[in-house]
């Protein structure tokens, strides 16, 4: 299976756990890291250039290496990391045989549903995927650690730095 084959959004959200058995769950294990009760001046948002769906893998992806920067740059209380989608959508895959004599056990493309292999998010231009938050002395980390987790996304990436709200009020 190929990550490609999902990254462009198309049809209607597959999204009803409640009737979709065996689905598996997503591969992000936190949401917040850092200190999630500090006050930071900044914000840096990884934003998404065009409408794409995002696996559930390359998410987890994104988050262990803008982590990893951060955590060895600014320590455990220099920073706020939140990923700011989650994959709803259900991927399907019609799975077929790849041996002499599949012809005669599977049914091809007739009643091709698929069963459910990964998860998804799907992202609209200008939606904010991962959020940092850090004083005027880690912007310049919070900017490289955000280019790292651009690199493991399937979509071109802006990085948008702005003053955080709760100081500027």
């Amino acid at each position: 299976m190929k990550g490609k084959n999902y990254r462009e959004i198309r049809g209607m959200a597959y999204t009803r756990k409640k009737f979709i058995h065996g689905s598996p769950p997503p591969k992000i294990s936190k949401f917040t890291m850092g200190n999630t009760r500090g006050n930071f001046a900044y914000r840096a948002l990884l934003t998404s250039l065009s409408d794409v769906q995002i696996r559930h893998n390359a998410l987890e992806a994104a988050r262990i290496a803008v982590n990893k920067v951060l955590f060895d740059k600014l320590g455990e209380a220099g920073y706020c990391l939140k990923v700011c989608v989650y994959p709803h959508h259900i991927l399907r895959e019609n799975k077929m045989m790849a041996f002499a004599g599949a012809d005669r056990l599977q049914e091809g493309m007739r009643r091709s549903f698929g069963k459910p292999v990964g998860s998804a998010a799907r992202v609209r231009t200008g939606q904010a995927l991962i959020e940092v938050c850090v004083n005027e002395n880690g912007m310049e980390t919070a900017r490289e650690a955000l280019q790292r987790g651009a690199s493991k996304l399937p979509t071109k990436c802006q990085i948008m730095i702005e003053e955080s709200a709760k100081t500027a009020a």
